[in-house]
């Protein structure tokens, strides 16, 4: 196994659909359909899509957590699930079939214990020596220390684990404090790590190469939504652009990114190839409606269209 995953507030992932949102009115809703979400166990769920394996690891509590349990269960996913005393929130996402509007309604997560906080680190201290890759991801739940993903970062440097880390706000800056090995920030989260409310294309290369050159990531993979992504290291620094597809939803789109990022990676892919391999991930993602994930087939037509272009750019 050599993919583990880190999510310490995931959710339960409700949506459902109705012809339009109105006030003060009920709304039939179409029947509910449920996924188990949060960033790590997005990437876990994608890298299985994909063919590949990990090991998820999360705190639950409650209903929903043991909800969250049997569907990653029938998803066939390796899991190590800390049960948490205070049950694990729901997010909704309502579809609108009138317009084709998506409301997402997340709710906070539950603030977790010291020590259910120590069991996360203590898993991630404990994984087995053939781990080469660890993604921590997502929100810190309440009450965390904004440090937490900074911890897990410095714990897996101390096992030769790759870090990535992928989640936003302060938990962002500190994680980059420490150093990891790969962060994939999107425009918003790449303005935060320059101390900046906001940049422009024209600064987002040398922002990119000042954040590598202090150390506080090798691998930065800069998510620019619908056209890609921009991958920069110490030598390299090159963008990568999908085809214009018919987005349904882009719930879960970045989570889905990484997990073909460090799928390709642990099967032994230089850096060019595993970003190829994200950006058609996440670009499949947007593909599918609702909650849902990636289809296999569109990742691989994506890719093989991402690569084609590429060679042609080169003749």
């Amino acid at each position: 196994m050599k993919i583990a995953t880190l999510t310490i507030s995931p959710a339960l992932d409700k949506s459902t659909t109705i012809d339009r949102l109105q006030p003060e009115k009920k709304l039939r809703c179409e029947e509910p359909s449920y996924e188990p979400g949060g960033g790590g166990i997005n990437v876990s769920r994608a890298i299985n899509i994909l063919g590949g394996e990990s090991l998820a690891i999360y705190a639950a509590g409650g209903p929903e957590g043991d909800q969250i349990e049997e569907l990653l269960e029938k998803e066939g996913i390796i899991q190590h699930r800390i049960k948490t005393q205070k049950p694990t929130r729901e997010n909704l996402l309502v579809m609108e079939s009138s317009t084709g509007y998506h409301y997402r309604l997340g709710m906070p997560g539950s603030e977790l214990s010291e020590s259910e906080l120590q069991q996360c680190l203590d898993a991630v201290h404990d994984l087995a020596d053939d781990v080469e890759y660890l993604v921590a991801s997502g929100s810190l739940p309440p009450g965390a220390p904004e440090d937490f993903y900074g911890q897990v970062a410095k714990i897996a440097r101390d096992k030769n684990i790759k870090c990535i880390i992928d989640t936003s706000g302060k938990a962002l800056l500190k994680a980059a404090e420490s150093g990891v090995c790969i962060m994939k920030p999107n425009l918003s989260e790449l303005s935060a790590l320059a101390g900046k409310e906001k940049i422009s294309g024209m600064e987002q290369e040398e922002i990119a190469r000042k954040i590598i050159n202090e150390g506080k990531a090798e691998i930065l993979i800069v998510s620019l939504g619908a056209r890609g992504a921009m991958l920069a290291t110490k030598e390299i620094l090159e963008y990568v652009v999908p085809p214009t597809v018919k987005q349904k939803s882009t719930v879960g789109a970045g989570d889905t990114m990484v997990g073909g990022i460090v799928l390709s990676l642990s099967r032994g892919d230089d850096i060019h190839d595993a970003i190829k391999w994200g950006v058609a991930a996440g670009t499949a993602a947007t593909m599918t409606p609702g909650t849902e994930l990636c289809r296999k087939e569109d990742v691989e037509e994506i890719f093989d269209w991402i690569s084609s272009k590429e060679r042609s750019g080169k003749n």
